[in-house]
C-alpha cells in the first residue's frame, strides 16, 4: 500500500503537461485501490470530478453507477480511472501530448490493480489503450485479447449515451457482456483477491 501512497503523492505534484495549471484537483480514480478483476478507463475528469477529486461523479458517472447497480456489479470488483488525471479546460478532448504525459500514471494503476478486464469508456480511452486509429463505432462490444490474460472491451462513454439516446441499448448490451465475463472470472476464483 505504501507504493500506492507514493504514486498518489507523485500524481498530486505532477506538472508533466499544461493541464496542471488549470486543475482544482488531480483525479486519481474511484474505488478501493487494490487488486480487482475489472478496470474502467474513461477520458478525463469533468467539472464535478475536478471539484470533488473523484472519477465519474458527474452526470455521466451517475449513469454509469445506475447501470452497474442494475447489472449487479459488486463495487469490490472494479476500479474506475481516466486516461488523464487533470480536467482539460471546458471538458475538451485531451491532446495527444497530454495523454502521453499522463499514460505512465495509468500504466502504474493497471500494474497495481492487475485487472483481468479493462473497459475503455469512449473513443479517447480506446485510442490511448488499443490503437491510435481505433474507432469506437467499429470496435465497441468486441473483446480484444492482450498478453497477460487481459480482455479489453471498448464501449461508449456514458456522456455519449446521455447525448444520444440511440446508444443506450448498445451500451447496456456491452456492459452485460462485461458482467458475464466478470462473473466467469470471479466464479473461477481469479477475481477474488
Amino acid at each position: 500500500m505504501k507504493d500506492w501512497e507514493n504514486f498518489v503523492t507523485a500524481c498530486m505534484a505532477c506538472q508533466r503537461c499544461e493541464l496542471h495549471k488549470t486543475r482544482k484537483n488531480v483525479v486519481i480514480g474511484r474505488g478501493v485501490p487494490k487488486r480487482v478483476p475489472l478496470l474502467f478507463v474513461g477520458e478525463g475528469p469533468g467539472e464535478q470530478e475536478d471539484i470533488q477529486g473523484e472519477a465519474f461523479v458527474g452526470r455521466a458517472g451517475k449513469l454509469l453507477d445506475l447501470l452497474l447497480e442494475a447489472l449487479s456489479f459488486d463495487p469490490d470488483h472494479y476500479y474506475i480511472a481516466n486516461i488523464v488525471k487533470c480536467r482539460p479546460p471546458n471538458n475538451r478532448v485531451p491532446t495527444d501530448a497530454e495523454m502521453e504525459a499522463c499514460l505512465p500514471w495509468l500504466r502504474y494503476q493497471v500494474k497495481a490493480i492487475k485487472p483481468s478486464i479493462l473497459v475503455c469508456l469512449g473513443s479517447t480511452a480506446a485510442r490511448a489503450i488499443i490503437d491510435k486509429e481505433a474507432r469506437i463505432t467499429k470496435l465497441r462490444g468486441l473483446w480484444i485479447e492482450r498478453e497477460g490474460n487481459l480482455s479489453i472491451m471498448p464501449t461508449y462513454h456514458p456522456s455519449a449515451v446521455l447525448r444520444d439516446i440511440h446508444k443506450r441499448q448498445d451500451f447496456y448490451l456491452d456492459m452485460k457482456k462485461v458482467k458475464e465475463r466478470l462473473d466467469e472470472i470471479v466464479h473461477k476464483g481469479e477475481g477474488e483477491h
